[in-house]
């Protein structure tokens, strides 16, 4: 069997199951996969099982010599690929020939980017900023064409950002892990309960959502918010006191603890401004929702909609209050059965193209072909 090396840009301790399964769990199927993890306390390379390693953060530049030194040569690996780190890339590029291994660079998300885009929701954008982000991204682009394969999340993702990449390419969508689908516990109340997951900020734009709610004339509702900047969230809600006793705000510290909330509500809300950032790949979110069989009110934007159909298996608006308003109040109005048989549908669909066990196979098939 072949061996491939993963090096993520995840800590120790981070609930890997955040990351997505196609690595750690599917691919190992066909490619015997070690992974990488960091550690900011760390100071020598720790072998945490016979397929994980933990290696210091500070000196993630010298990885295969780390492991060189703990006995394990890189070339006993046919295929090295990194994630979302240029620096790191550009080190193993530079010992491909040497240890004569095969490199990948996934990309799960323009994190420069999106950098780039808060600070100028935060008006805290200089031209200075902007021409460091260019130049990364110039230099990103040079290594990501010395490799064999490239694995961004989206075909839209690279044509937006990527145009200049030229080497083989296999995308790397956000998928259901058809081993790991929730039941949807159904509840016996009238109400239709909205569930968000996510980052909230001024790039987001949140408290158009918000507003949204705010609108609506029925008051059948719940919404459950979970998210990491919790504090956010509670500022936006403030200045909305009519909706204090409808909005509950929650921080799920796993995956599992995030199913168990989704998997209690209707409805899931993945709405965001349709700009490139966000419309060139599918949220992990919505993976999250469907695994529990929620429908989700999304974005229309190019993206969703070469996944879903609108009032078949989800539910498009633009992002604006009128038109989230709107949407939300035609879902209130529907039966749970309507409700749930939109759920079913819309898991029903992306277990057929949007598939771990899928992607995997697929993948390993690409990699012997390099």
């Amino acid at each position: 069997m072949n061996r491939l090396l993963y090096i993520t840009d995840q800590d120790e301790y981070t609930d890997h199951s955040f990351i997505g399964p196609l690595f750690e769990k599917h691919l190992n199927n066909y490619i015997h996969t070690d992974i990488v993890y960091f550690s900011e306390f760390k100071t020598e390379l720790e072998k945490k099982d016979d397929r994980r390693f933990v290696l210091p953060k500070q000196e993630e530049t010298k990885i295969l010599n780390l492991f060189e030194n703990a006995g394990i040569s890189p070339s006993e690996y046919d295929y090295i690929i990194v994630r979302n780190n240029a620096d790191i890339l550009k080190a193993v590029l530079q010992q491909s020939k040497t240890y004569n291994y095969k490199v990948g660079y996934r990309l799960s998300f323009p994190k420069d980017v999106e950098k780039m885009e808060v600070d100028k929701a935060n008006n805290k954008s200089s031209f200075l900023k902007y021409l460091n982000t260019t130049i990364n991204s110039f230099s990103e682009t040079k290594y990501i064409n010395q490799c064999d394969i490239f694995l961004p999340s989206s075909d839209l993702m690279k044509e937006e950002y990527y145009e200049a990449v030229k080497v083989k390419t296999f995308i790397c969508p956000p998928c259901l892990d058809p081993d790991e689908l929730k039941e949807n516990k159904q509840h016996q109340s009238n109400e239709k309960r909205f569930f968000y997951a996510g980052t909230i900020d001024k790039l987001r734009d949140f408290e158009t959502v918000i507003n949204a709610f705010d609108s609506v004339k029925s008051s059948s509702w719940k919404l459950t918010i979970s998210t990491k900047n919790p504090e956010n969230a509670k500022a936006i809600i403030s200045s909305f006191p009519t909706l204090e006793n409808k909005i509950n705000i929650v921080n799920a510290k796993t995956k599992e603890e995030l199913l168990k909330y989704i998997s209690e509500a209707d409805v899931g809300i993945c709405v965001l401004p349709d700009i490139p950032l966000f419309s060139t790949s599918t949220p992990i979110k919505i993976m999250d929702y469907y695994s529990t069989a929620i429908p989700c009110l999304m974005t229309n934007n190019a993206n969703n909609y070469t996944l879903f159909t609108d009032d078949y298996d989800a539910w498009f608006c633009k992002f604006d209050k009128y038109s989230i308003k709107t949407r939300l109040e035609e879902i209130i109005d529907l039966s749970k059965e309507e409700v749930e048989n939109i759920g079913k549908k819309g898991q029903t669909r992306l277990l057929e193209i949007r598939n771990y066990k899928k992607v995997a196979s697929k993948l390993a098939e690409t990699l012997e072909l390099l």
